[in-house]
């Protein structure tokens, strides 16, 4: 029998949860849920799903999704995952980023270690056909030994800072880090929903010895003139003892030992689909077992969220953090009295 799956929240993004259906076997979308009835009854319709809610607990209580997309708010984050938690839904995946602060992080690492609900944070860029491909290049040893990773996203820390971060994690094997240097200015709330710093850097030291820089928002690298959008700057390259690669929003390139080189394209819309299902296909893997760990599970990504607190807090306090690391609960806070934030710019 086919995953009996849910999306709740029928804004734009869940369209992507939604279309990568169209690539999947193993499970269909039985049923959405939206406060907003007009958006809801809209994204029915266009994705052909009768069973329509506007309160949560009334679907599951009658639907018993299998997994359920949650598609909604970063502030919204806790109180509707423990609420999927606490009615025993058996997979969640959760939109990026996954927290916006300490208190929140806090919060989902005590309900990772109660809650028996295998949850997932939607990095489809993980999945990607051409950074699997990539990744299968490093992990095989074809650049020898990760060294340095430097990536970057013109989109703040929130928003897209996370995906190249997760990326990040992904090329090193997921190495602990040991220590991080941070660096912030300025601050922003984008839709209100996705606080933080306007520019931030991180130089980063993971327990193997790779060493890793990362830098989100104002400042960031363009990948592309042609590119005026701000998410479509993304880009992270590996370098080992023996070569490289580089990935960027529409192309990539590696190079080996002797000089060996290669080099193409690639549309991201093109691969944020199969992207998409890929990452959902590995919720079922992992829902079929349990040695089948999905690699955005939520203790692996609240790991690369403490990144980005550490950073903060470096930032804060003018030295290097280093791991094991508390975060204060009002970290964020103290963020936005460092770069002397006044009213929140959408």
């Amino acid at each position: 029998m086919p995953y009996r799956c849910a999306i709740l929240g029928c804004g734009g993004r869940a369209r992507g949860h939604a279309e990568a259906y169209r690539l999947i076997t193993r499970g269909e979308v039985v049923a959405v849920c939206d406060l907003d009835e007009r958006r809801l009854n809209t994204f029915g319709d266009a994705f052909e799903v009768a069973a329509r809610y506007t309160d949560l607990d009334a679907m599951l209580r009658r639907e018993k999704p299998d997994v359920v997309h949650m598609v909604t708010q970063p502030t919204a984050r806790v109180g509707l995952m423990a609420r999927l938690a606490e009615a025993g839904v058996p997979g969640v995946i959760v939109e990026k980023p996954v927290c916006t602060g300490a208190a929140d992080y806090k919060a989902l690492r005590a309900l990772e270690a109660r809650s028996r609900t295998k949850f997932v944070v939607n990095h489809q860029l993980r999945h990607h056909p051409r950074i699997l491909q990539l990744l299968a290049h490093v992990a095989a040893g074809r650049i020898g030994e990760v060294r340095f990773i430097d990536a970057s996203a013109l989109y703040p820390m929130s928003g897209q800072g996370v995906h190249v971060l997760d990326l990040m994690f992904a090329f090193n094997a997921y190495a602990a880090p040991r220590t991080v240097f941070g660096a912030a200015s300025g601050y922003d709330d984008i839709n209100g929903h996705h606080p933080g710093p306007r520019a931030a850097e991180s130089l980063i030291t993971f327990a193997n010895g790779t060493r890793a820089a990362l830098q989100a928002g104002a400042g960031a690298p363009l990948i592309t003139a042609q590119a005026a959008r701000a998410h479509m700057h993304k880009r992270i390259a590996v370098y080992g003892t023996h070569g490289f690669v580089h990935w960027r929003m529409n192309g990539w390139e590696c190079s080996g030992p002797g000089g060996s080189a290669q080099q193409g394209d690639h549309v991201y819309g093109e691969e944020d689909l199969p992207g998409q299902a890929g990452l959902t296909n590995a919720l079922f893997d992992w829902l079929a077992d349990d040695a089948k760990t999905h690699p955005n599970n939520l203790a692996t990504s609240l790991d690369e969220w403490l990144v980005i607190l550490a950073s903060y807090a470096s930032a804060v306090e003018s030295r290097p953090i280093d791991f094991p690391f508390d975060p204060a609960d009002d970290l964020l806070e103290q963020l936005k009295r460092l770069v002397g934030a006044g009213e929140p710019r959408a």
